[in-house]
């Protein structure tokens, strides 16, 4: 079997016969219509879009509460439109990885066309140009990553493609920001139509970088002369355009074999992973998890499709920015980098298998439910304990989410202030006893001491990568793991780092506890073990 438009018509029987799902609704008239008059755009074609926000639309076009698809795009990454997008009709084979074992196939067949955002192509910009300039679109949205906002490099200089954009003006922007502001500039000379620019990338305040972003593009470009003033003028009226904050979370970690191996034995073919020229690891199918959430500020002034009715939260801002400080400073992301370094020291290569380790299931539960709960934000619309339960009991544990401690270790140090630093500094301003922290400073002991890469066997391993790993490794110059004795205080400087960790723990109770965590991990093979058995359950 082979997934394209022809077959999802003409072999019905034989997909069903293989439990796979099909769109329900007339794929040719769908992808007509759309193209014709598009409403939606998504930049950033990857798994959590295909996987997630194509199957929402789906699920509208399937109840007949919509009639157009999304056309989506990339600005980076060009291969994963022309090798999995284009041969597949822009067909995606969504796999849902259930928590008992079983497995749910359904083809997304939601998207009407595939897009590369190449200013370099005349052709492509043309099409682009077509869809911005119609009235009625009313939303384009991103998942381009956190990184994909920035227009800085660390030194704080602009990066060199922002540079030339801004220099150039928009008819040759490259960088995603730019393209987006040039976009927007296109619609702006069309008519200045409304539209929604809506980030749903898992970032806090993420719809705020957006709009800080494309508007530093833009008011550049005002300053060379490029636009004018009336251009900045729309893009700051939130009646014309808006930038509303989302909050997203689902797990959709890369192809794995096992899934792979699955569709092959059934005989549905070209499903093996590809790696891109920019080390894109994708495929034709998608494997994730079936928990999902997504939280999303209700303003779109040209009107929006029916999402709620898809499982979104449409919501106000301060709920979607409480949803999202629920999520990412109590009640998963801290849980998931906290395992994640231990997990990496113990030598594991599976979230779901550090969650048979009694130490490791010790460590999240109090940092979510003892230390987390006591200061959470609650949404309102999302209970946080429930939330907890969840991700304890069904999303970690999960022996079919293939994902690993390594993918999730990546940029600590941009995590932890956020995922660490926001509850310790509630419990300062709520006066509570910081002594009572275990969880939060062993966590934070425990990425230093993976700093050193090192395993607790003594063994090397590689440290995933961090914009900060070269600086941070090079302040733990001279420590080494089986003698204590070469700690002389090189944490300090660290934890000093208000920028890091979002506040100078070295004017807390914490600093001592941390550094006493890390040295006893130094101890020797099986220190860190025992570190995290005697702390929990001293």
């Amino acid at each position: 079997m082979q997934m394209n438009a022809s077959s999802i018509v003409n072999q019905k029987a034989g997909w069903e016969k293989l439990g796979v799902k099909l769109p329900q609704f007339d794929h040719a008239a769908m992808t007509a219509a759309t193209k014709e008059h598009p409403i939606w755009v998504h930049f950033g074609a990857g798994n959590i879009f295909r996987g997630f926000i194509a199957a929402l639309q789906q699920n509208l076009l399937n109840e007949g509460l919509a009639d157009r698809g999304i056309i989506a795009a990339d600005t980076f990454d060009y291969d994963i439109i022309d090798k999995i997008y284009t041969p597949f009709d822009n067909l995606t084979m969504m796999v849902t990885l259930n928590p008992d074992g079983s497995t749910s196939r359904e083809i997304i067949g939601s998207v009407a066309e595939g897009l590369r955002a190449d200013s370099s192509d005349a052709a492509m910009m043309a099409r682009f140009k077509e869809i911005f300039t119609d009235p009625g679109l009313q939303m384009i949205s991103f998942t381009i990553t956190e990184k994909g906002y920035a227009l800085y490099r660390p030194d704080g200089s602009l990066m060199p493609v922002v540079q030339a954009d801004m220099d150039e003006g928009p008819a040759s922007a490259r960088h995603a920001m730019s393209m987006v502001a040039a976009l927007l500039f296109e619609r702006f000379k069309a008519g200045a139509a409304p539209l929604a620019v809506v980030s749903m990338d898992n970032c806090s305040h993420n719809g705020e970088k957006l709009q800080s972003s494309v508007m530093t593009v833009a008011k550049a470009w005002a300053e060379k002369g490029f636009v004018g003033q009336d251009f900045i003028d729309y893009l700051t009226d939130e009646s014309k355009i808006a930038f509303p904050w989302s909050m997203i979370d689902k797990i959709t970690p890369r192809p794995h074999q096992m899934v792979q191996d699955s569709l092959a034995k059934d005989g549905i073919e070209d499903m093996a992973p590809i790696v891109t020229s920019k080390n894109t690891f994708i495929a034709a199918f998608v494997n994730a998890e079936r928990p999902q959430y997504l939280v999303v500020e209700d303003k779109f002034p040209n009107g929006r499709p029916p999402l709620e009715k898809a499982g979104v939260y449409m919501t106000d801002r301060e709920t979607v920015n409480k949803t999202e400080r629920m999520k990412v400073t109590t009640c998963l992301n801290p849980l998931h980098t906290a395992m994640s370094v231990y997990g990496c020291m113990l030598g594991y290569t599976l979230i779901c298998d550090e969650m048979k380790d009694a130490d490791i299931v010790a460590l999240i539960k109090r940092l979510g439910y003892v230390e987390g709960l006591p200061v959470v934000v609650n949404p309102g619309i999302l209970e946080p304990k429930a939330f907890i339960d969840e991700v304890v009991e069904q999303r970690l544990p999960n022996p079919f989410m293939p994902d690993a401690p390594q993918r999730i270790a990546t940029d600590t140090s941009q995590k932890v202030g956020i995922r660490f630093g926001e509850t310790i500094k509630s419990y300062i301003a709520e006066g509570r006893d910081l002594n009572t922290l275990v969880s939060i400073p062993l966590a934070i002991a425990g990425w230093l001491r993976y700093l050193l890469a090192v395993d607790d066997n003594g063994n090397a391993f590689e440290v995933s990568a961090d914009p900060l790993k070269e600086d941070l490794q090079a302040k733990l110059a001279g420590i080494e793991v089986g003698k204590p004795e070469t700690y002389h205080g090189q944490l300090k400087s660290i934890l000093a780092n208000a920028s890091i960790f979002g506040t100078d723990l070295t004017k807390t109770v914490l600093a001592d506890k941390i550094e006493a965590y890390f040295v006893a991990e130094l101890a020797g093979v099986g220190a860190v073990r025992k570190t995290l058995h005697d702390a929990l359950n001293g």
